[in-house]
């Protein structure tokens, strides 16, 4: 049976926040030609819809070639759609980019089942092993081998307003209890505690997972779901027992099960509620979009999720990677190749934070950068992570994901117990 690392990281309608960014209708390509070898590169970041991603990849191809004159570098670049459409029919043909992108998790597999991926444990292991943060590059490894380059992260953590906690004497929470009162003290003084969407489902799944990680450790919930575990281990069942626990004590605004994600964070950044928990996709919105008033910014703090009854690593975190780079098994310029995306990958680390505005997959020196408390401070928590979760339903399979979602909604509006609840995941997963 097919196993997957036991990671952590996930690849949710958000993470990917970079990557459907990146939806446009434009492409463009360019090529070189010389007497060495070319490295064919496709790439997802037109310059209409992801100027400066853009930017960066030429700046990293135009030093790579300066470095290695004997190889050129052959680019195509595709909006996001057109990217993932042409990598299929390239497939079925045998003609995919010595380099391209991919994703993590459900989406490699069908490559690497088709053995058109090569693994690059070997590029890793030679020059890239301290690069990246843990558990990202788990996530592209299926079978013990890893068959993709990370190139960004993402980690969810709980987002605060400072100057409502600084009203009513609050600090952050760092245990369960503590958060409850924070809540509690919160609806004595009629502030909504807590922006939830959960019409979008994957944002309830968040906290779910924090609790899971914090209840039963960072790979009960993994296990589960790669079949070496239960879903209806007891660690599972009290972590919905507490979620619901949260929904009946009013901890999340008034009609959470029917608001988008969209519609919680407005609510959350017009100071309509205390705390939001996502992932860092939103900084920016906490730090340097101009178009937010700076007030606002200003007033935003962020915690790590917190222990349950004394239980739980809070350096442990819910998270996912955005894209990362694949090379072509069958590539006729496979080492180039790799050579090509080891190269970027070192690059692409600082470029990404400076330029970009995003939060890289591999190690950044924070304090030796020009950036947003914020940025450093999240930053410095990726550098000491130790463990990053796979979102829950990137884990699954499509139809298992959608079970997962569906419970979550029913768990949230009180139409299931826990024990149904995991017993629903557990005969969907036993069904695959």
């Amino acid at each position: 049976m097919k196993t997957k690392k036991a990671v952590t990281l996930s690849f949710i309608v958000l993470i990917s926040v970079l990557v459907l960014a990146a939806c446009s209708g434009s492409s463009d390509s360019s090529s070189a030609s010389g007497d060495g070898k070319t490295v064919k590169f496709m790439h997802l970041w037109p310059e209409g819809s992801s100027a400066q991603h853009y930017k960066i990849v030429n700046e990293i191809i135009a030093d790579f070639e300066e470095e290695n004159e004997d190889i050129k570098v052959d680019v195509e670049v595709l909006s996001n759609e057109q990217y993932k459409d042409k990598i299929k029919v390239l497939s079925t043909s045998d003609e995919l980019p010595d380099v391209g992108m991919t994703w993590a998790a459900g989406y490699l597999e069908p490559y690497v089942d088709g053995k058109m991926f090569a693994p690059l444990d070997d590029t890793i292991e030679s020059g890239l092993s301290d690069s990246f943060v843990a558990g990202t590059t788990e996530a592209f490894a299926i079978d013990g081998q890893t068959y993709g380059l990370p190139l960004e992260l993402n980690i969810s953590t709980i987002f605060y307003n400072k100057a409502i906690f600084n009203e009513y004497g609050l600090e952050e929470p760092q245990t369960m209890e503590e958060l409850e009162n924070v809540i509690q003290t919160l609806k004595d003084n009629g502030v909504e505690p807590i922006a939830l969407g959960n019409k979008d489902a994957w944002t309830g799944s968040m906290w779910y997972m924090y609790l899971a990680d914090r209840i039963g450790g960072a790979d009960v919930l993994t296990k589960a779901i790669d079949r070496s575990g239960s879903f209806e281990d007891p660690a599972l069942v009290a972590a919905a027992e507490e979620l619901q626990g949260m929904v009946n004590a009013d901890s999340f605004v008034n009609g959470f099960n029917g608001l988008a994600d969209e519609e919680a964070k407005s609510m959350f950044m017009s100071e309509q509620a205390a705390m939001y928990l996502i992932a860092t996709w939103d900084l920016p919105n906490f730090t340097t979009n101009e178009d937010i008033p700076q007030e606002f910014r200003d007033s935003v703090g962020y915690f790590q999720f917190p222990t349950v009854d004394g239980n739980g690593d809070t350096n442990s975190y819910v998270g996912g990677p955005g894209v990362g780079l694949f090379v072509s098994e069958n590539s006729d310029v496979k080492e180039e190749a790799k050579a090509f995306s080891s190269y970027f990958v070192e690059q692409w680390g600082e470029r990404a934070v400076t330029d970009v505005g995003i939060i890289p997959a591999t190690k950044v020196d924070a304090a030796s950068l020009d950036l947003p408390q914020m940025y450093v401070d999240v930053l410095e928590d990726l550098n000491t992570a130790t463990n990053i979760t796979l979102y829950a339903d990137v884990q699954m399979s499509a139809g298992t994901a959608q079970v997962h979602l569906d419970m979550i909604q029913a768990l949230l509006g009180n139409d299931i117990t826990p024990e149904e609840f995991a017993k629903e995941h557990e005969e969907a997963l036993a069904a695959e």
